[in-house]
């Protein structure tokens, strides 16, 4: 099987895909992030992610925890916990919630490393930080 990888953006949900093994994470895709201020946002959120993960075969999916660099959550912090519960509910996959500070500003910089334009980089960001979580996450499940 395979793990899924969530960065929850306030416009786009990027999403990564680790290999059958679970070695390696690689950016898969993005989703539109919709009106977060909606009833139904997380559910509506939660339900196209369990899709995803049904349609790539993952039984993990790995959501992005907003944090500062003091460690304490960021306001975006609610809304990743919103779907990650509604996601509980909706999906027959397991949920993790991981660390995702700096992961942005990280993949922000491969991208300009790699010679991306800037309109290239904002369309490709979400799903290069939900790669650098989901690989993230990998390594610290590896070490235990």
């Amino acid at each position: 099987m395979r793990a899924l990888g969530v960065d929850l953006g306030t416009v786009r949900i990027g999403l990564a895909l680790t290999d059958p093994s679970k070695l390696i994470a690689s950016p898969h895709g993005t989703l539109p992030a919709g009106d977060t201020e909606a009833d139904d946002w997380a559910q509506t959120i939660a339900a196209e992610i369990a899709r995803v993960a049904v349609e790539v075969g993952a039984d993990t999916v790995v959501i992005g925890l907003p944090r500062a660099l003091s460690g304490n959550e960021t306001s975006g912090a609610t809304n990743a916990r919103r779907v990650a519960a509604a996601l509980r509910l909706a999906g027959d996959v397991d949920v993790h919630m991981w660390d995702e500070r700096l992961s942005s500003v990280e993949a922000e910089r491969m991208l300009i490393g790699a010679g991306q334009r800037r309109t290239e980089r904002r369309a490709a960001r979400d799903r290069v930080a939900a790669a650098i979580i989901l690989q993230s996450w990998l390594h610290a499940d590896a070490v235990r």
